[in-house]
């Protein structure tokens, strides 16, 4: 999973086999943040103000947990929900920045190495990884 900015910008990434389900592992992974401050010195931001996400993580145990630590949960309602809505469509409207993150997704899917797993070693495709998430944020440094 990997955590981006408004400019698709890796942030903060976890690793994971593709059995977990995604819910359980937002948090582990929003944790991984670490955002330095510009103007001002102190500790590094680790709080995004909202998460747009998919409608996978739709979850109203993970809505909450999110909105207990300040964050905002902007995901579309999946269509077999019983609960009543949480959302309306103002909130969804920035849904339609998700773009950037598919986006940020498919720069990682360039990496030819990271698509084709060749490696029996996870800490080598960690590697490779890094180096990936290195590379698109040194493009944009570089713009």
């Amino acid at each position: 999973m990997v955590v981006v900015d408004g400019q698709g910008v890796p942030l903060g990434k976890q690793l994971y086999s593709a059995s977990p389900n995604e819910v359980r592992l937002a948090e582990e992974t929003l944790a991984s943040i670490h955002v330095a401050r510009r103007h001002r010195g102190g500790r590094p931001r680790q709080k995004p103000r909202r998460v747009i996400a998919d409608r996978a993580y739709d979850s109203d145990p993970l809505r909450e947990r999110l909105a207990a630590r300040g964050i905002e949960l902007v995901a579309p309602h999946r269509w077999n929900r019983r609960k009543p809505r949480t959302q309306d469509g103002r909130a969804l409207r920035r849904y339609k920045r998700r773009w950037k993150v598919e986006r940020t997704l498919a720069w990682l899917g360039n990496f030819r190495r990271l698509v084709v797993r060749y490696d029996r070693s996870d800490t080598i495709y960690e590697a490779f990884f890094h180096i990936a998430c290195f590379m698109i944020t040194l493009r944009k440094v570089l713009k």
